[in-house]
């Protein structure tokens, strides 16, 4: 399920410091690395795996948010008659880690890397994941080498993937990248990102795809207190994120071709989450149109827009349910990922997700008509009980604190009433339930004397606002 990011336009506040280091004890959230992880880190840093295959001419460039270090992924793009080749390099951390060392123990008990506004939990030890086996500028590194030809139309017609010793030629930034994309001087390279971005968007609604431009959320201070501001993704970041689904189902395909591999899969939502949803797009204010589906409601909406990034946050419900088949001899009755439309896989964030060293492993035998090796095969279908694992702990720390900043911003204000829409009713307790506030991007616990009614404007008493508990409550006024 993708994830909301909360950060603090400046320094985390004290009154939230106790409560986020309240919320690692609570989920078992790792501390520093051992020290037998470092000093192997530090070892195979200086002794990776290195391929023969040179791409190094390849001028790729990283896009990343501007303090972004763990670099997984480098692009490159060119045009190829009416269509293109996109060359994907991703970062190949089996260069560095071996089944069973300290490195890949460890890895195994983190799963991903987890995010909170005050510090980065990552997966790998920064000796790899921010030096050597990231895809650093100026660094020849290894890496797993995506070439995927792409149509006229942004539909993806062949694919390979080897192993090559790539060089980044420059660090870039979501901003900087957009910038010269608007002012019209960007490299070729990065003009072709946009135009095969777009026609992977198309794609994208055509097949009835959802790919939610989640906003990141921005906690402020002014006179008045607290104050949650939405940062709406630039066009260039979904572009960039158009090619790391391209190269997903690539992916898949030649897993399922294979017969082999570790697939994200996600069941169909049913019909009490988008009764759900469109409660919370009324309290919000938003028109959801009967005949509507859920990917042309939410391509319809802009995330500048500050009630279009709340929707936006709240849609990630519709990734809720995914998981992660694997499989070997017989490809799963159901691979889809409903919300993409599409069968996919994980394969473009090593340095962060223990699942995609896996999925590169056997994408790459698969390629090459080689043998997926051994290490794979054995320990594959643990990955999934892993991963399901990794990710309820990474959502369970992103509810966390978003609930903590909530709870915040209200803190100050017991007693105050409320507009909103009841978004959801206890099936067993019809008198609790959960109301969405129409002038805060907030949810939270609502109680009533009688029955609570499901998708109506109500009026709300806030009776419990704790950062420590992480809670906001209300009653019901009218």
């Amino acid at each position: 399920m993708p994830l909301q990011r909360v950060h603090f336009a400046e320094e985390v506040p004290e009154v939230f410091r106790a409560s986020l280091q309240a919320i690692r004890r609570e989920l078992d959230v790792p501390a520093e690395f051992p020290a037998e992880v470092v000093a192997a880190a530090i070892k195979a840093a200086k002794n990776p795996r290195l391929p023969e295959l040179d791409r190094t001419d390849l001028d790729f460039v990283t896009i990343d948010p501007p303090d972004s270090m763990d670099l997984d992924q480098a692009l490159h793009i060119e045009r190829n008659g009416t269509g293109f080749t996109v060359h994907y390099a991703i970062a190949d951390v089996a260069a560095f880690v071996q089944p069973g060392d300290p490195i890949d123990v460890e890895a195994r008990r983190r799963g991903e890397t987890l995010y909170a506004p005050d510090k980065r939990t990552p997966l790998h030890p920064p000796e790899l994941s921010e030096g050597a086996a990231s895809l650093l500028p100026d660094q020849v590194s290894p890496a797993l080498l995506w070439t995927i030809a792409v149509d006229s139309s942004g539909e993806g017609t062949d694919v390979v993937c080897q192993r090559a010793l790539v060089k980044s030629r420059a660090k870039l930034n979501y901003a900087g990248v957009q910038k010269d994309l608007d002012a019209g001087i960007a490299p070729e390279s990065l003009q072709l990102l946009r135009e095969v971005g777009k026609l992977r968007e198309q794609r994208e609604l055509e097949r009835g795809g959802v790919n939610l431009p989640i906003p990141d959320q921005e906690v402020v201070t002014s006179n008045h207190g607290w104050g949650l501001e939405f940062r709406a993704p630039l066009p260039v970041e979904g572009w960039n994120a158009q090619i790391s689904l391209l190269t997903g189902m690539a992916a898949a395909q030649l897993m399922m071709n294979g017969k082999i591999g570790i697939l994200r899969t996600l069941p169909e939502s049913h019909d009490d989450l988008r009764r759900k949803l469109e409660n919370t797009a009324k309290a919000l204010g938003l028109t959801w149109p009967a005949n509507t589906s859920y990917a042309e409601f939410i391509h319809g909406l802009d995330p500048k827009v500050p009630a279009h990034a709340a929707m936006l946050a709240a849609c990630t419900v519709l990734f809720r349910g995914a998981g992660y088949t694997a499989f070997a001899g017989v490809v799963p009755e159901q691979p889809e990922h409903a919300a993409m439309k599409a069968e996919y896989a994980h394969v473009t964030a090593p340095l962060r997700r223990l699942v995609d060293r896996w999925t590169l492993e056997i994408c790459v035998a698969l390629s090459a008509g080689a043998e997926v090796p051994g290490w794979v095969r054995q320990s594959m279908d643990e990955i999934p009980k892993t991963m399901d694992e990794a990710d309820r702990r990474a959502h369970a720390y992103e509810r966390s604190i978003v609930s903590m900043v909530e709870a915040g911003l209200v803190a100050d204000e017991i007693g105050a009433l409320f507009d909103g829409v009841i978004t959801d009713v206890d099936e067993r307790e019809k008198t609790r339930g959960i109301v969405a506030l129409s002038t805060l991007a907030i949810e939270g616990r609502v109680t009533a004397p009688t029955p609570l009614p499901l998708g109506q404007s109500v009026r709300v008493k806030l009776v419990e606002a704790d950062i420590a508990q992480r809670s906001v409550a209300f009653e019901l006024v009218s």
